[in-house]
C-alpha cells in the first residue's frame, strides 16, 4: 500500500486507487499522515473536523471514521480483530506505515541523505537527492481537505520543509552542472512565484540564475521583487537580497562546470513521479467570497461520476457576466481531491470581441503541455493530437475545465474519455451538440437570487457595513441587476473606501443613467462608467491617453508597434504606458509584446475618446494605425512574392511605424498572427471611412487568404472592399475587389458569381488601361475554364495575358504563364508541349531569382514526369519545389507538392512512403486549417 500527502491525499492498493470517502474522513486520514506514525490525540481530531463548535456526537463520529478507514486499509480485517495499521494508542490514534510506503517520508529520507552527503562534502550528489525529493510533491500538502484544517501548523510545517528543500538545493547546485541547474530552477522558480516575500528564497533563486550565467534574469529578477516588496510592504531589502544582487553584479559569464561522469543516469522529468506522469494542478484561485448558487452546486454535484462510471460533461451556461467562470473554477476546486491524476484549466476564448477564438488544435495541444508532453513530441496532425491526448488520460481520472467555448465543435475533441473524468464547458451558448451527441448535462445560469446578491456584498464589505444601510444595498442589487460581475466591481470599489457611504455610491450609480443596464445584454456595448472611472482617474495622462486611443484600434490584440503608431511614439516610448495599463487590469498581455481589454472596457475607453479628443486627433489616430497596417501588409507580402504585380500606396502618416520584415518566416507569421486586426480594418474602414484603406488592404490581402485557403473570409472581405470603393467612386479599388472575389468565388465552385465578377473586373482594368490588372484577370478566367474542361477557352485567356504582360514589360508575369499554359497543356494530355511550357517558365524564373515562380514550375514538370510514368524524374522535380516551397514558407503549396510526391510513391508500389508523406502534407493542412485537408484525408483511408 502506498500514501501520498505531498499534494492531494491519496493511497493505492497495488496499482488501483482507493476512494477515500466523505470529505471528514479524508481529512482525518490527512491528519494522521501528516504526523507520520506519530500518535494524534482524540481531543486534536475534534478540533481539526470542525475547528469550533463541535457536536455532542463529535467523538462518535470520529470512531464510525476509523472504523471505515480500517476498513478501506485492511480490507480482510475481521470485526473485532486489532487492526496493524490504524491504532488506538495514548488517548489518540496512529497510522502506521512503513518509510517506503508514505511519500513524506520518503521525502524527509531523502533530504536527510542529502544534508549528510553534502556535509562530506558531495554536494553533487546532494542535489541530486534533492531533486528527486522535490519531485515527490504535486502540490501543498494535502491540498483538498478544508481550508481552515489545511491551516494547521502540521500542514504548515511540511509545507515549509518544501520550502526549505529546495533553499537546499538552490545552495549547493552551483556545482552541480548544467542539467541539474536546470531542475532545480523549474522548482526554484515555482517557489519563488509562491512565496513572493521571501527573501531568503528570492536571493536563492537570484544566485541561481547569476550562477547559471543568466545574470540580466537575476538582476531583472531582483528589480522585481524589490519593487514588490516596496509596493507591498513599503520596506527596502534585507541584506540577504542585497548580497544576492551583488553577487549577480559581479558574476562573470563563464560556463558551468558538467556535471560529473561518475552519475550516467538520465534525470527524470520535472514535475513527474515514479511512473514518469505528471500531475497537473492548474485550475485558478477560488473566489474566497464566493456566495450563493446553492441549488446549482446541489445539481452539479449529483452530475460527478465514480471512478467506474463513463466520463461525464457539464456545460455552464448563461449570459455575460452571469458568473459561469465563477462556478466553474469554485466547483472543480472543492472536487480536486476527487481527481487525483490532475485538474487542467485551458480558457477557449471563444466569445473575444474579435471572434478570435482559440483553435482546437491549440487547445489540445495546451492539454497535451499541461501534462508534460514535449513539444518535439506532440503530433501536427489534429487527430494524432487527440489520439495522442485520449491515450495519455487512459487509466486516469481526470478534471479538465474549459472555460468560454464558442461551440460544440470546438469543444468535442477535448473531452477526456476514460472512465471516472470529468469535463465542466463554461459557454455564452447552449452547446446543444454536445448534449445531443456527447450526452453533457446542462446547467444554466440566471442571475442571482436577492439574498444570494446580498450575501456577495456582505461576504466581501461586511455584514455590519451592509445592515447599516439597507436601503443603499437593496438599490446597488436593483441597479446592478442582481449580475455577480456588477455585484464584484462595485464591492471592490467599496472595500477600497472603507469610509466611503454605500448611499454614495448607489448615487452614483444611478445618476450615471443606468449604465450598468448594459451587463444585461450580449454582446454588451456599454458598461459601468462609474465603476471604471476609478481605475482611469488613477492613470499618468500618457497612459490615459493611450487607454482612449486603444478603442480605435481595429482588432482583438494590439502589438507594441501598432501602439507606437497609434500614439505618434516609438515603441520604447509607449512600452512602459502598456506595462501601467496591465498594472491597473485596464490591459492584458495575453502573450509577451500583445495585449488586449475586456469589450466592456473597450466601449468605456470609446466613450472617452467622442468626449476628450477632437475630432482631428481622433482621425489623425485612425490614419496612423490603419496606415500602420496596411503598409505592414504590403511590406510583408512584398516579402512573401516579391516579383508579384501589387498596388501602389501612398506614403505613410507622420509618426506611422510600419513592420518590417527580414525573411518570408517573419512575415508569414507576422500574417498568421495580425490576421483577426487586418480583416477587422478592413470591415471598419468600410463602415466608418472613407473606404481607400477598405479596399487597399483587401488587395493586399488577396494572395495570403488564398493560398491558405481563407476562400469564405476572401469572399467576405472583397465584397466588403468593393462596397467601400464604390461609395468613394474608385474605379480601381472596384476592379481589384472584382477581380479577387470572382476568384474567390471560383475556388468556392460558385461558377455563375466567378464569371460576372471576372467580367466586370476586366472591364473596369480596361476603362482604367490597366494591363496588369487585365493580364491577372485574364490568368483567373482561365482558370475557370480549365475547371470546367474548355482548355481552347484557358489558352485563350493565357495568349491574352502574355499579351498584356509583354505590354507592360513584366517578365516574371510572362514566366508565371508560361508554366500555367504548361499545365493546361497538361490537363490536355500533350505532355510534350507541356514540358516545353513549364521548361521555359523554369529558365525565366531562375534567371530573374524568383523561387516562387521556380518552384512552381518545378511542381508542374513533376506531375508531367509522372503521368508518363517517368517516376524518379518526377521525384527530382518535386524535391526541387519542396525545398523552394520550404526555403520561402509557403506552407499550403509545400503540402500540395507533398501530395504530388506520395501519388508518384504510391504508382512506383511505395504504399506505405506514400501513407508517410500523406500525413505530413495533412499535418500541415489542418495547422493552416486549409479545406484541401479532406481530400488528402480521403486518399489516406483509400491507402490504409
Amino acid at each position: 500500500m502506498r500514501f501520498q500527502i505531498l499534494g492531494p491525499v491519496r493511497v493505492w492498493q497495488g496499482t488501483s486507487d482507493v476512494r477515500l470517502g466523505p470529505p471528514k474522513q479524508r481529512t482525518l486520514l490527512a491528519l494522521l499522515l501528516a504526523h507520520a506514525g506519530q500518535p494524534v490525540p482524540l481531543h486534536g481530531i475534534v478540533d481539526a473536523l470542525w475547528h469550533e463548535d463541535p457536536p455532542a456526537t463529535a467523538v462518535n463520529v470520529i470512531h464510525r471514521h476509523v472504523a471505515a478507514l480500517r476498513k478501506m486499509l485492511e480490507p480482510g480485517l475481521s470485526s473485532g480483530t486489532a487492526s496493524n495499521r490504524l491504532v488506538r494508542v495514548s488517548g489518540g490514534y496512529a497510522l502506521l506505515t512503513a518509510s517506503d510506503e508514505l511519500d513524506l517520508l520518503q521525502f524527509r529520507t531523502l533530504r536527510e541523505d542529502a544534508h549528510r552527503l553534502a556535509q562530506q562534502g558531495d554536494r553533487v550528489k546532494a542535489v541530486e537527492l534533492l531533486v528527486e525529493a522535490l519531485d515527490l510533491w504535486r502540490g501543498p500538502a494535502a491540498s483538498g481537505i478544508p481550508p481552515e484544517v489545511r491551516a494547521l501548523p502540521v500542514f504548515t510545517a511540511i509545507d515549509d520543509e518544501h520550502v526549505v528543500a529546495v533553499k537546499d538545493a538552490a545552495a549547493y547546485v552551483p556545482t552541480a552542472g548544467a542539467a541539474l541547474t536546470e531542475r532545480v530552477l523549474v522548482t526554484l522558480r515555482q517557489a519563488a512565484s509562491h512565496h513572493p516575500f521571501d527573501e531568503a528564497l528570492q536571493a536563492r533563486l537570484i544566485e541561481v540564475l547569476a550562477a547559471a550565467g543568466r545574470q540580466a534574469e537575476a538582476l531583472e529578477t531582483y528589480q522585481v521583487v524589490r519593487a514588490r516588496i516596496a509596493d507591498e510592504i513599503g520596506l527596502e531589502p534585507g541584506p540577504e537580497l542585497r548580497e544576492a544582487q551583488r553577487g549577480a553584479l559581479g558574476q562573470s559569464h563563464r560556463p558551468q562546470p558538467a556535471a560529473p561522469t561518475t552519475s550516467t543516469a538520465e534525470p527524470a522529468p520535472v514535475g513527474t513521479g515514479a511512473a514518469n506522469q505528471v500531475y497537473p494542478a492548474q485550475l485558478p484561485r477560488d473566489l474566497g467570497a464566493f456566495t450563493g448558487r446553492g441549488a446549482e452546486l446541489d445539481r452539479l454535484d449529483s452530475l460527478v461520476p465514480a471512478p467506474s462510471e463513463p466520463a461525464q460533461a457539464v456545460v455552464l451556461s448563461g449570459m455575460a457576466g452571469v458568473g459561469k467562470t465563477t462556478l466553474a473554477v469554485h466547483w472543480a476546486n472543492r472536487l480536486a481531491p476527487h481527481f487525483p491524476d490532475g485538474q487542467v484549466y485551458v480558457d477557449l476564448r471563444g466569445f473575444h470581441l474579435s471572434g478570435a477564438a482559440m483553435s482546437t488544435a491549440e487547445a489540445l495541444r495546451a492539454l497535451l503541455d499541461a501534462f508534460g508532453v514535449p513539444v518535439g513530441d506532440i503530433p501536427a496532425a489534429l487527430p494524432a493530437q487527440a489520439t495522442t491526448y485520449r491515450s495519455l488520460l487512459a487509466g486516469r481520472r481526470v478534471l479538465v475545465v474549459l472555460d468560454n467555448a464558442r461551440d460544440s465543435e470546438q469543444v468535442r475533441p477535448l473531452l477526456p474519455a476514460p472512465h471516472g473524468c470529468l469535463a465542466v464547458v463554461t459557454s455564452r451558448h447552449q452547446l446543444q451538440g454536445l448534449m445531443a451527441v456527447e450526452g453533457a448535462h446542462s446547467v444554466t445560469l440566471s442571475p442571482l437570487e436577492k439574498s444570494e446578491a446580498r450575501g456577495l456584498l456582505a461576504r466581501r464589505l461586511g455584514q455590519e457595513r451592509i445592515e447599516r444601510e439597507e436601503d443603499a444595498t437593496a438599490e446597488i442589487i436593483n441597479l446592478c441587476e442582481r449580475l455577480p460581475l456588477a455585484l464584484a466591481i462595485v464591492s471592490a470599489r467599496a472595500a477600497l473606501n472603507p469610509g466611503y457611504p454605500l448611499a454614495a455610491i448607489a448615487d452614483e450609480l444611478r445618476t450615471s443613467h443606468g449604465s450598468l443596464d448594459a451587463f444585461t445584454g450580449e454582446p454588451p456595448l456599454a458598461d459601468a462608467r462609474c465603476v471604471f472611472s476609478w481605475s482611469y482617474r488613477a492613470l499618468t495622462p500618457e497612459a490615459a491617453r493611450l487607454f482612449r486611443l486603444l478603442a480605435l484600434h481595429p482588432g482583438p490584440d494590439c502589438s507594441v508597434a501598432a501602439a507606437a503608431s497609434l500614439t505618434a511614439t516609438r515603441p520604447r516610448q509607449v512600452r512602459p504606458q502598456l506595462t501601467e495599463l496591465v498594472r491597473a487590469h485596464l490591459l492584458f498581455e495575453n502573450e509577451p509584446g500583445r495585449f488586449s481589454s475586456h469589450s466592456l472596457l473597450r466601449a468605456y475607453a470609446a466613450e472617452l475618446v467622442d468626449e476628450l479628443d477632437t475630432p482631428g486627433d481622433i482621425t489623425a489616430t485612425t490614419t496612423r494605425v490603419l496606415d500602420h497596417y496596411l503598409h505592414s501588409a504590403h511590406a510583408a507580402e512584398t516579402v512573401l512574392a516579391p516579383h508579384r504585380e501589387r498596388i501602389t500606396l501612398r506614403r505613410p502618416a507622420v509618426h506611422t511605424l510600419p513592420e518590417r520584415f527580414p525573411d518570408q518566416r517573419t512575415a508569414a507569421d507576422w500574417f498568421d498572427r495580425e490576421r483577426p486586426v487586418l480583416l477587422t480594418a478592413v470591415e471598419q474602414d468600410s463602415r466608418r471611412g472613407d473606404g481607400i484603406f477598405s479596399w487597399q488592404l483587401a488587395a493586399v490581402l488577396e494572395l495570403y487568404l488564398d493560398r491558405n485557403g481563407r476562400w469564405q473570409q476572401q469572399r467576405t472581405v472583397q465584397t466588403t472592399a468593393i462596397t467601400a470603393a464604390q461609395r468613394g467612386g474608385n474605379l480601381l479599388g472596384q476592379a481589384h475587389g472584382h477581380r479577387a472575389l470572382g476568384f474567390a468565388l471560383s475556388r468556392l465552385a460558385q461558377w455563375e458569381g466567378a464569371d460576372e465578377h471576372l467580367q466586370r473586373a476586366l472591364q473596369l482594368f480596361e476603362e482604367l488601361g490597366d494591363a496588369h490588372g487585365q493580364a491577372r484577370v485574364h490568368r483567373y478566367g482561365a482558370f475557370v475554364a480549365n475547371q470546367h474542361g474548355r482548355h481552347a477557352d484557358a489558352l485563350d485567356h493565357y495568349r491574352l495575358a502574355q499579351e498584356f504582360y509583354r505590354s507592360a514589360g513584366h517578365l516574371n508575369g510572362e514566366a508565371s504563364v508560361h508554366n500555367e499554359v504548361g499545365w493546361t497543356y497538361l490537363l490536355m494530355g500533350e505532355y510534350g508541349k507541356a514540358i516545353d511550357e513549364c521548361s521555359r517558365s523554369l529558365a525565366i524564373h531562375q534567371e530573374t531569382g524568383d523561387p516562387n515562380g521556380e518552384a512552381a514550375a518545378w511542381d508542374s514538370l513533376g506531375v508531367t514526369h509522372h503521368r508518363l510514368g517517368h517516376h524518379e524524374r518526377a521525384l527530382s522535380s518535386f524535391r526541387h519545389a519542396l525545398e523552394l516551397y520550404r526555403r520561402i514558407r509557403d506552407s499550403y503549396l509545400e503540402a500540395d507538392t507533398l501530395v504530388h510526391i506520395a501519388d508518384t510513391r504510391l504508382a512506383m508500389g511505395r504504399a506505405d512512403s506514400a501513407g508517410r508523406t500523406l500525413r505530413q502534407a495533412l499535418g500541415i493542412l489542418e495547422h493552416i486549417d486549409h479545406p484541401a485537408a479532406e481530400g488528402v484525408r480521403t486518399k489516406l483511408l483509400e491507402i490504409d
